[in-house]
């Protein structure tokens, strides 16, 4: 909800282990809005939301991430001054296994070659598509149960979907 404005009603989905699924609709459907939700950064009026039998309801947006969920925001939200390397890494920002996170940063690489070419360049000089699949990589980072992806093609190339 925003403020008293109830902007997603009577929505109910269920995601298994392993399964992709997609939300699909015209813009200012609430798919958006459904993610944010998820994630903690708006909170829901009425209805419940549980992660691995665990009421998401009163959890804080800060502490979803421990709980197993990543979100990959639409419009990426990279920190520019900071390298890709470093962005990477805020994304294993809950982990304190320095050779996982490492390895982890290497698969981020491998997943998106460009990004590993360019480990130490500044990330506000990346293209669209760059940043997107730097936000996508950070992610993945903290190597979650449940990956949510808000407009996940936004800038990127075709071969790269």
């Amino acid at each position: 909800a925003y403020g008293k404005i109830e902007a997603v009603k009577g929505i109910s989905f269920k995601v298994e282990e392993g399964e992709v699924v997609t939300l699909i609709g015209t813009n200012g459907a609430g798919k958006t809005t459904t993610l944010r939700t998820l994630s903690g950064l708006i909170k829901p009026l009425t209805g419940h939301i549980k992660f691995n039998g665990k009421s998401l309801r009163k959890v804080p947006a800060h502490q979803v991430v421990s709980l197993g969920l990543a979100h990959s925001p639409e419009g990426r939200h990279i920190f520019p001054r900071m390298s890709i390397e470093d962005n990477l890494r805020l994304g294993a920002f809950l982990r304190k296994d320095t050779e996982g996170i490492n390895k982890d940063i290497q698969r981020a690489y491998d997943l998106f070659p460009i990004l590993g070419e360019r480990r130490k360049q500044a990330s506000g000089t990346l293209s669209g598509g760059e940043q997107q699949m730097l936000a996508m990589g950070r992610a993945l980072m903290s190597q979650p149960k449940l990956l949510m992806l808000d407009e996940p093609s936004m800038g990127l190339s075709p071969i790269m979907m």
